[in-house]
């Protein structure tokens, strides 16, 4: 597995990460904990180093699954993890109203690094991400907060989530963020506009999350695929069947270029997103291990500036149907 640079940081993680979340969270119930330790330890053995989790998935449930799975390569893996949640009363997502509730405090912040820390089994966390911005709070207080931590030794790199260009350079001022990670993707593009030229600007590294856009470009759902219950996909708009039938060209799109490549259309997906910037590092998640080998061998997939020009012209013929959250999860986005 080839490594990458995260920006101007110095930090170095393979090309394509392990997004943890839905291990524990989100797409149905928590999988099987020796399972996904085993996954976890598959994908060290296959040279992934960087693996992401959150506090907030589970609640708590994942850095509890990741921490000891990845205790044996302490000093080998990179840990990224994240705060912003008020998560007292618990999160629920489908709650009347109900984003969950934000807490970027400094005191809050210190709280759940200390958390955090004793979750994972670790010392000192690698990555520590402000997961939502938080409007009550100034971003300065935030970056000044993990500026605190890191010259305490607790945390080594400060990132943000869904942030917007201005919101970035003023915490960037205090203490220089060491990653953006939002969402990007064939049918997620929104960053190209002002973010990633900011990110190229700032020297900051971009980790891209549901690059296979939740596994709708895998190509292994359709408008007839019965999701969960407890899935959280069940309610994006993305993912209404009028949606997905709709959204099925970018699909083709990827298996038409996969075709010639050998390759499958997830590998196309994740090939186009590395092939955008250096320091780009994309973090599919999966809890299957022949989707994670699939996923992995994206990294060998050589897209020519022919193959990527054919795929921005054929993509922006397509309009993507469906917002990418419901109204108020998606205000929590670009802040």
């Amino acid at each position: 597995m080839q490594t990458r640079k995260l920006g101007n940081s110095g930090l170095e993680v393979s090309a394509i990460g392990l997004g943890c979340m839905g291990m524990s969270f989100s797409y149905g119930p928590p999988k099987d904990q020796r399972e996904m330790t085993s996954l976890l330890h598959a994908a060290v053995e296959r040279g992934v180093t960087f693996f992401d989790t959150a506090e907030v998935y589970g609640p708590y449930l994942n850095e509890e699954l990741v921490g000891p799975a990845l205790a044996p390569f302490r000093g080998k893996v990179v840990i990224a993890t994240k705060f912003g949640f008020d998560l007292r009363e618990g999160i629920n997502f489908r709650s009347p109203g109900g984003a969950p509730a934000l807490n970027s405090r400094p005191e809050h912040i210190k709280q759940v690094a200390e958390e955090s820390l004793k979750r994972l089994q670790i010392e000192t966390i690698d990555l520590f991400y402000q997961h939502r911005v938080d409007p009550a709070v100034p971003i300065e207080d935030v970056a000044g907060a993990v500026k605190e931590l890191i010259a305490a030794g607790k945390v080594k790199h400060f990132g943000m989530s869904e942030a917007g260009v201005q919101t970035i350079r003023r915490a960037h001022a205090v203490q220089p963020l060491a990653a953006l990670q939002s969402e990007y993707s064939l049918w997620t593009r929104t960053p190209e506009r002002e973010v990633i030229p900011t990110l190229e600007e700032l020297g900051i590294g971009f980790v891209p999350y549901s690059p296979l856009g939740k596994g709708f470009l895998t190509g292994a759902m359709n408008a007839e695929t019965k999701l969960d219950s407890a899935d959280f996909r069940n309610m994006l708009p993305r993912f209404t069947p009028e949606a997905m039938q709709a959204n099925q060209a970018l699909v083709d799109l990827l298996g038409a270029i996969g075709k010639r490549k050998g390759a499958t259309p997830a590998q196309i997906a994740l090939a186009w997103l590395l092939a955008q910037k250096p320091w780009i590092v994309p973090i599919p998640g999966t809890t299957k291990l022949n989707r994670l080998e699939e996923n992995l061998g994206a990294a060998a997939v050589e897209l020519s500036q022919g193959d990527l020009d054919e795929i921005d012209a054929a993509a922006a013929k397509i309009t993507v149907q469906g917002t990418r959250y419901p109204e108020k999860l998606e205000k929590m986005t670009g802040l």
